[in-house]
């Protein structure tokens, strides 16, 4: 029996300190709910739970990320679905305006609703927003760069570069006219009725210029006509009414159509057998060209570097759309104007278009790198829609509205099909995002979390033998005293 060295109670001390670092082990994993406390637990398993929840993490932020951009385009859609009835609540006026049973008073209380209902089109454009973002003024539209041009647009099909469009101006229809008139009323061989683009102008005998000049000024604004008239205040004895310069050239005098391209046209007609029809045409320098209108032009194009050899243009007075295969298009209003009146059109410029992929939205829906959806939403304005300058108060101008407005409701069911696609494909990105979500926390899960029946089973293993290693120290540490008995 030895006193300095009690090999017994070492031994069980020994094992006692084992049980309890294993069961101050198992107490902690049953206390926190996961095996994995320390790096040193499992080192690898750390290091792939560590990566498993990173991404359950950003899994959950992508879901709400998904969800945040289906309520941005639930917005756009329900202001959209606005714009679509005043589209429609227009086109029903434009039909309305289009039957010769109106009067001119009536077209023009019609065209004060058109008036009204443009501007709350530019105003739902301007003002609809989701968390300060504008959505409908082309903030989310695609970036395109041009000299010269306005309205210019691109389709999602149009890969981004540099696309050059060689053009010549277009022109509108003019008449020139100067006619040298006696000092004072229109004479009594001039009262008479001409048309100018279908519009009467009537002159009586005793009007003064000045009313003659603004019978034939309003006639035209009613006949899609810019009737600019100078009265030559110089010569004591006659009165020069000369029809005023327009916008190409200070040297000729016009009647200046406001429409632009080929279908434009100022026509003047008389009655031949009525001297006073004819006569008053000559009161401002006009003469019938019925058999001969005055007619405008469309830009001619010739597309350059950039393009495929399938490429077409179309051309709708400055309006020029260049189309191709699988929905390729690039629009366009060309705005210099032609700056010669002869009858051969001159190149005037090239459109140097850049298109990039700047300006739809990036919604993150993925918890990576480059896990990315583009949300792209068209500008919404009545300028975008073509639709800025419809007056049903003029001659034609209700067909040329109903035809506008045919093309802007299609743009728009287009941006909203758009729209309604990608938020259905968002709804699913969602429910892919959750099911991810939920297959990695289960398995990150079986990684981390404590088995707590399997724990458990430990826990009381380690408790029992903690119990009897406390019990067996005790008795190891009263075989000394044994000792003593052998010196009494």
């Amino acid at each position: 029996m030895r006193i300095n060295n009690n090999i017994s109670a070492v031994i069980a001390n020994k094992h006692l300190l084992r049980n309890e670092t294993s069961l101050a082990a198992s107490m902690e994993r049953l206390s926190s709910g996961y095996k994995l406390n320390h790096a040193k637990d499992n080192p690898s398993g750390m290091a792939i739970s560590n990566k498993m929840r990173a991404q359950i993490r950003g899994l959950d932020r992508a879901s709400q990320n998904t969800a945040d951009g289906v309520s941005l385009l639930n917005t756009a859609d329900g202001a959209i679905g606005e714009t679509t009835s005043i589209l429609q609540r227009m086109r029903e006026l434009s039909v309305q305006a289009a039957n010769d049973t109106n009067t001119d008073s009536d077209r023009e209380a019609i065209q004060l609703e058109m008036t009204s209902l443009r501007s709350e089109i530019d105003r739902i454009s301007s003002s609809t927003e989701f968390n300060t973002k504008n959505l409908l003024d082309g903030t989310l539209d695609r970036k395109a760069y041009a000299d010269d041009v306005s309205r210019l647009s691109v389709s999602d099909s149009v890969p981004a570069g540099t696309y050059e469009v060689q053009y010549t101006a277009a022109r509108r229809a003019e008449l020139s006219g100067t006619a040298e008139v006696s000092k004072g009323s229109v004479p009594a061989d001039a009262a008479g009725t001409f048309k100018v683009n279908g519009r009467e102008v009537t002159l009586k005998a005793g009007m003064t210029q000045e009313e003659a000049i603004e019978e034939l000024r309003k006639q035209c604004e009613y006949g899609n006509v810019s009737a600019d008239v100078n009265i030559d205040q110089n010569d004591a004895t006659k009165k020069k009414i000369s029809l005023k310069s327009g916008a190409y050239n200070d040297k000729h005098e016009q009647v200046l159509g406001t429409a632009w391209g080929k279908d434009a046209s100022v026509v003047v007609e008389t009655d031949a057998k009525n001297t006073a029809s004819v006569n008053a045409a000559k009161y401002f320098g006009l003469a019938d060209n019925t058999k001969n209108p005055a007619k405008g032009k469309d830009s001619i194009v010739t597309l350059g570097s950039g393009f495929d050899a399938t490429a077409t243009a179309a051309t709708d007075g400055r309006r020029i759309t260049v189309s191709d295969n699988n929905g390729f298009e690039i629009s366009f209003v060309v705005d210099k104007e032609e700056e010669k009146t002869t009858s051969i059109s001159t190149k005037v410029g090239t459109a140097r278009i850049e298109v990039t992929d700047i300006g739809p939205m990036d919604l993150q829906v993925g918890a990576n790198t480059r896990q990315q959806v583009r949300a792209r939403i068209d500008a919404m304005d009545t300028k975008s829609l073509y639709i800025d300058d419809l007056d049903v108060t003029k001659t034609g101008g209700a067909s040329v509205a109903i035809a506008r407005l045919d093309s802007a409701i299609s743009k728009v069911n287009e941006n909203r099909a758009r729209i309604g696609a990608l938020s259905n494909r968002l709804d699913s990105t969602i429910s892919s995002l959750d099911n991810a979500s939920e297959n990695m926390n289960t398995a990150i899960s079986k990684l981390r979390d404590t088995d707590i029946a399997t724990e458990m089973v430990e826990f009381t293993k380690d408790n029992v033998l903690q119990q009897a290693g406390t019990s067996a120290l005790s008795q190891a540490n009263e075989l000394p005293n044994l000792a003593l008995q052998l010196l009494q």
